[in-house]
């Protein structure tokens, strides 16, 4: 993909439209993760259960930080330097600029910092932080590629291809409880590193 898709999916999603995009796991379908009504399309073309969270997607968890989308005590942020950027999704406490529509009402949200370069591309454009949720219909197996993605969610969106994804989901990680809430990429060093810290 050249700077000229990357740019029109960078506008899109400061317009409040939707962008389906590559990661180092599968394709996530983006939107301003700040901007509810944008959330809002997203769980419709989805057909998300509006109590499942989703996470956002920062192009450094310093990012999510200084611009005070969470709050993040020394342990997370040791995590953080260990496992970010990579397919990890860590929960963190939310800060007041996250809307009730992206954690379903939750003081945690997830923060994702993807090992991607057209995704941090997308990231480091759109200036703001992204929704990071699979970019298939609730229920569907994640997408791996362009073709994989429903007709649906792809009419709804603009589509950055950037080849086949290699498809293990992220890990799902929320140290405040020490819990693992999806098994998917890097789990078993991510529980080694619980039991080590």
């Amino acid at each position: 993909m050249d700077s000229k898709d990357l740019e029109r999916a960078a506008r899109t999603i400061r317009e409040g439209g939707l962008v389906v995009y590559p990661t180092e796991t599968v394709y996530g379908l983006g939107a301003d993760a700040l901007d509810s009504d944008a959330v809002d399309r997203v769980f419709a073309v989805k057909g998300r259960d509006r109590s499942k969270p989703i996470s956002l997607g920062v192009p450094r968890f310093g990012t999510a930080l200084e611009e005070g989308y969470v709050e993040a005590n020394e342990r997370e942020r040791r995590f953080a330097e260990a496992f970010l950027p990579g397919p990890v999704t860590l929960l963190c406490r939310r800060g007041d600029v996250v809307p009730d529509a992206l954690t379903a009402g939750r003081d945690r949200v997830g923060i994702r910092v993807p090992d991607c370069e057209p995704a941090l591309a997308l990231l480091e454009r759109a200036e703001r932080p992204i929704t990071a949720t699979s970019a298939n219909l609730s229920g569907e197996p994640s997408a791996r590629r362009v073709e994989d993605v429903a007709r649906q969610v792809r009419d709804e969106a603009v589509v950055l291809d950037g080849g086949e994804t290699p498809g293990a989901e992220s890990t799902v990680v929320d140290l405040s409880t020490g819990t693992i809430h999806r098994r998917g990429a890097l789990a078993s060093k991510i529980d080694a590193w619980l039991v080590e810290n």
